[in-house]
C-alpha cells in the first residue's frame, strides 16, 4: 500500500477544509486571517442544572495576504449557540454551516461580510454566545466543582481550523471568569479579575478551590487539605520546572518573563499553555514525582520559547513544537537525574513510534488529522534533532537555534536552512517516510578476531557504534558508518570470546524494526515491555522473569519491565527475590506511576504470603490512594477483602448509598440524577435508571483522596430487566458538593 500517496492526500482534503482562504501560485490553502489577540469575558453558572457558559469574545485579527479580505469565517464548536457578531463596532449578519474535521468530528462555521479591508489592515471581530456541555471529559467540563476548558474543545471563536497543517492560531490573549463561586485559572499575569497572557498562546481556563503554595517563584495550586507529603511534593515539583526553566534557558537564551505556575487537575493532565501546566491531583498523593509528570512539566518548559514565546507556524510545525520540545525536555532529564533514566524515557518514546512506523506519512507533511501525529512528530521528531546535534555537536545545534529564534518566528522550512549543511540529511529524515532497519550478524570468529557483519535498508548513511559482549559480560565498542542500502562490516579483536553484537546500542536511529538490532536475536518485539508481558499473560512466568532480565540488563531504570519481573517471582513463591525487586522501583530516581502502584501491590502480596497482614494493609491502601492503574488498584482491594480489613463507618457516606439504592430502585431516572454530579458518568446512570429490579450496595471501604474526594469500595448485588441476578465489587468517587456528597465518577465495575 502507498501511505505517502494516501497521508499525502489526506494533507491535502485537509489542508481544503480548515481554513479561510485564497487560491496560490502553489494552489494550497493560506492563512488569510492572522490573530493579534483574543479578549474573552465568560460566565460560568451559578445553578448546577445548568449545563452552559455564555461569554463574549473580541478577537483582533491582521489581514495576512496581498489582497484586500471582505469576509472572515470563525470556527467554534458545533455546541455553541452564537447569538450575535459585530466587526468593528458594527452588527453584522452571519451564516452557519458545518466543517468536518476527520471522520466523525465537526465544527461549526460562523460566516461574516463587510467592506473589505487592505494588506495588513486590522479589524476586530466580536462574538457573543453561549457553549452548551453535555458531558465533562478531558477537553471541556462543566462542574460546580471544578471546570475546565482546554483549546481542542473549540470553546472559543478562531479563524483558523485546530488541525491546519500549517499551525493553528496562536495570539496573546485575555480571560476574565466570574460566577460559579469558583477560582479561575489560565496562564499569564493575573490583573482585574482574569488573566492575560502576552505570550503567543491559546486559550484556556481551569476553575476551581485549591490549596496554593508558593515555592520559589512558582506557584502551585494543589488539592484542597493536601498532607505535608503533599506540600512536599509541591515543592519537588516547583524546584523541578525551575530547573527545567533554566536548563533550557542554557540553550535557547533568555528564559520568556511569564509567570510559572502547577495546578492539580482530575482531567487534562500533561496540558501546558504559556508556563501553566497541568498535572495529576493524584500526584501530590504520591511517594515521589513520576516520570510522566517529570516529562511534561520539562515539555512545557521548553514550550515556553518555543510556540509561547516564538511562534511557531508553517508546515511540519509540529516537529518543532513536539519533537524539539520531547528532545530538550529528555535532555533536561538526562542533566538531571542520570543518563540511565533519560535511555529508559527514550526507550518509550521509541517503542511509541515504532507501532506507527510502518505506516507513517513523510513527518514534514503529517497532519494533526492523522491517529499517528503525535506519536510521530514528537518521537521520531526528537530522535532527529538528537541525531543532528550529536553530528554538528550540541554548541553548534544550540546557536542555529537562538539565531534562528531572533526574528520572533521559526518554522521549520527556515530552520532547514540553517541547518543547510546537513541538506541531505534532513532531507531524508523530513522528507521520506521511515524504510531504515539496521540489522547485525551473529558473530564470527576468525581466529583472535570476530567479525560482524552489518546492513542497513535506509537511504541515508548511519554513523552507528556496534557494541560486542563476552560470556561475562566483557564488552568492546567499535565505529562505523553503513553506508544507505547497503552491507558493512566490522572487525573486533578481542582478548574474550564474543558471543552478541548490537549495532546502534543507543538507537539513534529512527527503523522500522529494532528487534533485529541485536544478534543473536533475543526477542522479536519493538517494545521490549511487550516481549516481557506476553510470557507473563500466558503464566510462562520463568519465560519472563529471563526476558526480563535480559533487558535489564542493558536498560536497569526500565521500571516497568521491573514490575513484571517481581510479579514473575512472586507468581514462583519466590516471595523474597519478588520483594527486593518491587522495593527496587520504590528506591527509583523517576519511576513511573504505574510501577509504583505495583510495586505497592506486589509488596502487598509479599508480606501477606508471610502473615504480615498489617504490613499488607498499609501497601494495599497505599496503591489504591495512589490512583496510577486500574489492574494494581482492583488487585490491592482484592487482598484487602480477602485479608479482611475493617472499615471506618462514615454516615454521611453509609446514608448516601442507603439513598443510591432507593433513587436506584424507583426507576425514575431524576432521583437518580439528584445524586449525581452533573456532568458525570452519564451513561453509567442512563443504564441503571429505569432498569434496576433490585440494586443493593454494601459499603467494604473508604478512602479519603483528599478534603473533598473519596473511593468507596463496595460490594453489589443487583438485577437488571431481563437479566439474571449479578454481583460483584465496585468503587464509586465521590465528591462533595454543597453539604452533600455526589457520585463522581465509577472507578472500577467488576459485576457480573
Amino acid at each position: 500500500m502507498n501511505y505517502f500517496r494516501i497521508a499525502l492526500l489526506n494533507s491535502i482534503f485537509c489542508l481544503l477544509l480548515t481554513v479561510s482562504s485564497v487560491a496560490q501560485d502553489d494552489t494550497r490553502a493560506v492563512q488569510t486571517w492572522k490573530v493579534q489577540k483574543y479578549d474573552i469575558s465568560l460566565t460560568l453558572p451559578q445553578d448546577d442544572s445548568v449545563r452552559s457558559i455564555t461569554s463574549h469574545a473580541v478577537i483582533t485579527l491582521r489581514n495576512v495576504i496581498d489582497r484586500p479580505a471582505a469576509s472572515l469565517t470563525l470556527r467554534i464548536s458545533s455546541l455553541a449557540e452564537v447569538s450575535t457578531a459585530r466587526i468593528n463596532d458594527s452588527a453584522t449578519d452571519f451564516t452557519k454551516s458545518e466543517e468536518k474535521v476527520g471522520a466523525s468530528g465537526s465544527l461549526q462555521r460562523i460566516a461574516m461580510r463587510f467592506p473589505a479591508v487592505a494588506p495588513d489592515g486590522v479589524l476586530t471581530a466580536t462574538i457573543d454566545y453561549k457553549l452548551n456541555v453535555k458531558d465533562n471529559t478531558g477537553l471541556n467540563t462543566l462542574s460546580p466543582t471544578g471546570s475546565e476548558f482546554l483549546p481542542l474543545s473549540y470553546w472559543y471563536p478562531t479563524p483558523t481550523n485546530w488541525y491546519f497543517a500549517r499551525g493553528a492560531d496562536w495570539a496573546p490573549f485575555r480571560i476574565k471568569i466570574t460566577g460559579g463561586g469558583l477560582n479561575g485559572i489560565s496562564s499569564g499575569i493575573s490583573s482585574a479579575g482574569g488573566y492575560e497572557d502576552k505570550l503567543n498562546g491559546q486559550p484556556f481556563f481551569v476553575a476551581g478551590n485549591w490549596d496554593t503554595v508558593n515555592s520559589g517563584g512558582i506557584e502551585v495550586l494543589m488539592p484542597k487539605g493536601s498532607s505535608a507529603d503533599g506540600q512536599k511534593r509541591a515543592a519537588e515539583l516547583a524546584t523541578l520546572f525551575s530547573d527545567a526553566r533554566k536548563f533550557v534557558a542554557g540553550m535557547l537564551g533568555t528564559a520568556p518573563d511569564e509567570p510559572l505556575r502547577i495546578v492539580a487537575v482530575h482531567r487534562g493532565a500533561g496540558f501546558s499553555g504559556g508556563g501553566t501546566v497541568f498535572v495529576e491531583d493524584a500526584v501530590f498523593r504520591r511517594s515521589k514525582i513520576d516520570s510522566l509528570t517529570a516529562m511534561n512539566i520539562a515539555e512545557a518548559a521548553a514550550k515556553l520559547w518555543l510556540g509561547n514565546a516564538v511562534a511557531v507556524t508553517g508546515d511540519g510545525s509540529g516537529v518543532i513544537r513536539e519533537g524539539l520540545c520531547r528532545y530538550i525536555a529528555t535532555q533536561f532529564i538526562e542533566s538531571k537525574y542520570g543518563r540511565d533514566v533519560a535511555d529508559v524515557e527514550r526507550t518509550r518514546q521509541r517503542t511509541a513510534y515504532a507501532v506507527v512506523a510502518k505506516r507513517d506519512a513523510p513527518i514534514s507533511q503529517v497532519s494533526p488529522l492523522d491517529d499517528y501525529y503525535y506519536p510521530e512528530v514528537a518521537n521520531k521528531g526528537a530522535m532527529v534533532w538528537r541525531l543532528l546535534a550529536r553530528r554538528i555537536g550540541e554548541t553548534a545545534f544550540d546557536n542555529i537555534l537562538r539565531a534562528n529564534m531572533q526574528n520572533g518566528t521559526l518554522t521549520l522550512a527556515g530552520l532547514r536552512d540553517g541547518f543547510s549543511s546537513q541538506k541531505e540529511f534532513l532531507d531524508y529524515f523530513f522528507n521520506e517516510v521511515t524504510e531504515m532497519n539496521l540489522l547485525v550478524g551473529t558473530p564470527q570468529p576468525n581466529g583472535s578476531e570476530t567479525r560482524v557483519a552489518l546492513r542497513n535498508t535506509g537511504g541515508v548513511d548511519a554513523t552507528v557504534n556496534v557494541t560486542a559482549y563476552g560470556t561475562s559480560g566483557q564488552k568492546i565498542e567499535a565505529p562505523t558508518t553503513i553506508k544507505a542500502r547497503s552491507f558493512g562490516d566490522v572487525t573486533f579483536k578481542s582478548g574474550f570470546k564474543i558471543e552478541r553484537a548490537v549495532v546502534d546500542p543507543e538507537k539513534l536511529y529512527p527503523q522500522i524494526d529494532y528487534s533485529d538490532d541485536v544478534a543473536p536475536r533475543e526477542m522479536t518485539d519493538n517494545d521490549p515491555l511487550l516481549a516481557v508481558k506476553r510470557s507473563f499473560d500466558k503464566q510462562e512466568y520463568v519465560a519472563a522473569e529471563k526476558t526480563a532480565v535480559n533487558i535489564l540488563r542493558d536498560l536497569p531504570r526500565f521500571d516497568e519491565v521491573r514490575v513484571l519481573l517481581g510479579r514473575s517471582l512472586l507468581a514462583q513463591g519466590r516471595n523474597g527475590d519478588a520483594e527486593k525487586e518491587f522495593r527496587a522501583i520504590l528506591d527509583e530516581k523517576l519511576p513511573g506511576a504505574k510501577s509504583t502502584a505495583w510495586a505497592n501491590e506486589g509488596l502487598a502480596e509479599a508480606a501477606a504470603a508471610g502473615g504480615r497482614n498489617d504490613q499488607a494493609l498499609s501497601f494495599s491502601t497505599r496503591s489504591i490512594t495512589e490512583d496510577a492503574d486500574y489492574g494494581a488498584s482492583f488487585a490491592a482491594r482484592n487482598l484487602r477483602n480477602k485479608i479482611g480489613s475493617a472499615i471506618a463507618v462514615d454516615p454521611a457516606i453509609k446514608a448516601f448509598f442507603a439513598e443510591f439504592d432507593r433513587a436506584v430502585a424507583s426507576r425514575r431516572k431524576a432521583d437518580v440524577d439528584a445524586m449525581i454530579l452533573p456532568g458525570e458518568v452519564t451513561k453509567f446512570a442512563s443504564g441503571v435508571a429505569g432498569s434496576a429490579e433490585q440494586w443493593r450496595t454494601e459499603l467494604r471501604a473508604i478512602d479519603r483522596i483528599d478534603e473533598t474526594t473519596v473511593l468507596a469500595g463496595v460490594n453489589l448485588n443487583i438485577k437488571l430487566l431481563n437479566r439474571e441476578p449479578e454481583s460483584g465489587t465496585a468503587v464509586f468517587r465521590l465528591i462533595k458538593s454543597g453539604a452533600g456528597w455526589k457520585l463522581y465518577g465509577v472507578d472500577l465495575f467488576e459485576v457480573k
